[in-house]
C-alpha cells in the first residue's frame, strides 16, 4: 500500500503540532516535525528571507528522507507539522513575495490531504510566535485557506477544542480510506 501523507497547517498557535502528534499516535504512525522551529531556536528570532528559503529546504530534505524509511515499510500514513504553504504564506505576509524555489516545491510536490487548523483556539505566547491578534491570525488564515481551495488535494477545515479537532481529523483521514 502507498504511504498517505496529510499535512497540517495554519496560523501560529493553532494546534498544528498536537494534531500532528495525536494523529500519527492514534494511526500507528510517523510524523514530521516543522523544521522551523528548531531553525529559530538555533539561529534568533530575527529572521530574513534567505532564511525562510534554508527552513524550506531542509524541511523538503528531511521529509523525502523520512518518506524515502518508510517505502519498503507497512506503514500507510505520514503526518506533517506544515508544508512549504506554510513558507509560502509567511513569505509573502513579512515579505511581500515568495522565493521561486518555493513555489516550484509547492507546484511539484504531492500530498493526499490537508489539515486546515481554525484560529478558534486561545493564542498561546512562546518566544517564537509573532501574531497575537486575532485580527491578524484570521486573515493568516485567510491566505491558507486561498492557498487550499486553489488546488486539487482534500483538505478540511478543524474547528473546535482540541478533542473536536482530533475528531474530526480522524473522521477527514478515514474518508480518504
Amino acid at each position: 500500500m502507498a504511504l498517505k501523507k496529510i499535512v497540517i497547517t495554519g496560523p501560529e498557535s493553532t494546534g498544528k503540532s498536537t494534531l500532528t502528534q495525536q494523529l500519527a499516535q492514534n494511526y500507528k504512525s510517523r510524523w514530521l516535525p516543522e523544521y522551523a522551529r528548531e531553525y529559530l531556536e538555533t539561529n534568533g528570532k530575527e529572521y530574513t528571507q534567505k532564511d525562510l528559503l534554508i527552513i524550506a529546504q531542509h524541511q523538503i530534505a528531511v521529509e523525502d528522507k523520512m518518506i524515502h524509511q518508510l517505502k519498503d515499510s507497512n506503514e500507510e500514513w505520514l503526518f506533517i507539522d506544515t508544508d512549504l504553504i506554510v513558507i509560502k504564506v509567511w513569505s509573502e505576509f513579512v515579505f511581500g513575495n515568495c522565493d521561486t524555489w518555493i513555489l516550484r516545491q509547492i507546484a511539484e510536490r504531492h500530498y493526499d490531504g490537508y489539515l486546515l487548523c481554525d484560529v478558534d483556539l486561545p493564542w498561546v505566547k512562546d518566544n517564537l510566535r509573532e501574531y497575537p491578534d486575532l485580527e491578524t491570525r484570521t486573515i493568516l488564515k485567510e491566505y491558507y485557506k486561498d492557498n487550499l481551495i486553489n488546488q486539487k488535494v482534500p483538505w478540511t477545515m478543524i474547528t473546535g477544542n482540541y478533542e473536536n479537532r482530533l475528531l474530526a481529523g480522524i473522521n477527514f483521514i478515514n474518508k480518504l480510506m
